[in-house]
């Protein structure tokens, strides 16, 4: 890794903080989990603001920890950026054999090669999903994972049929007060909600975060009516939030 490139700079930029300031030259790997935590926080919503500016500063912060931790693991000999990235080519160059031949590339290249790789291995199919990944992320991670074996509808109407079943379920247990039961049968509906995401091509996150946005927006503007028209909201009763309701959403 030549030591003039952009990363080359932002690796000695940290040797030098590594040498020079005492709260950087005391982290680790571990100690240093949180902070890269939150700067994928930071740097998602970012994306999701559509400002180039905030975006390129919190790619800016998300490239020093990720430098960071290769002069981590640099300190301790295991391993430096031209290993990384080493790694990194060889790992695309065999999940996509167009890189490497005249063949135009697959659409479902990489999905086979993970196979191949899974099935000649031995690993589970599930090997590197991280372990605490969000709730919603990881039952799309676990399906992907699965359907990279096989193991998937070959369309939507399967999980389709699925949601229909698991909300009949769903229904059946409400009737029995029973906590746990409907708790089982809520968490097997977000699953199959999310597996239709899937095979539709949405971001279940994504389309919950805008579902998110849009009752914000519209409650929001429920309160504020209720301002206007002199309606305490905590005080209204639900007839009277709901009229206010369904007037925002003709608007």
């Amino acid at each position: 890794m030549q030591g003039d490139s952009s990363l080359g700079r932002v690796l000695a930029l940290v040797r030098d903080l590594r040498k020079r300031s005492p709260w950087n030259g005391a982290q680790t790997a571990y100690t240093l989990r949180p902070y890269l935590v939150e700067e994928v926080l930071e740097l998602d919503h970012a994306i999701a603001s559509g400002d180039p500016l905030q975006l390129r500063e919190e790619l800016g912060d998300m490239l020093l920890h990720l430098s960071f931790q290769i002069v981590l693991a640099q300190e301790r000999s295991q391993f430096d950026a031209e290993t990384v990235v080493r790694a990194l080519e060889q790992k695309m160059r065999r999940r996509h054999a167009h890189l490497t031949d005249t063949g135009s590339p697959s659409p479902d290249s990489w999905e086979r090669s993970k196979r191949r790789e899974s099935a000649t291995s031995g690993r589970s199919a599930f090997a590197g999903v991280p372990p605490h990944l969000p709730p919603l992320l990881m039952a799309l991670r676990l399906q992907e994972r699965a359907s990279g074996v096989g193991f998937d509808w070959p369309d939507e109407q399967g999980p389709l049929a699925k949601v229909r079943e698991e909300m009949a379920e769903l229904e059946e247990a409400a009737e029995t007060r029973d906590p746990v039961r409907v708790m089982v049968e809520i968490g097997d509906l977000f699953f199959a909600a999310v597996n239709l995401s899937r095979k539709v091509g949405v971001d279940p996150n994504q389309a919950l975060e805008l579902a998110n946005q849009k009752f914000r927006h519209r409650f929001e503007e429920v309160e504020r009516l209720a301002r206007e028209r002199g309606v305490d909201v905590g005080a209204a009763t639900l007839d009277e939030l709901d009229t206010l309701w369904e007037e925002v959403k003709q608007g």
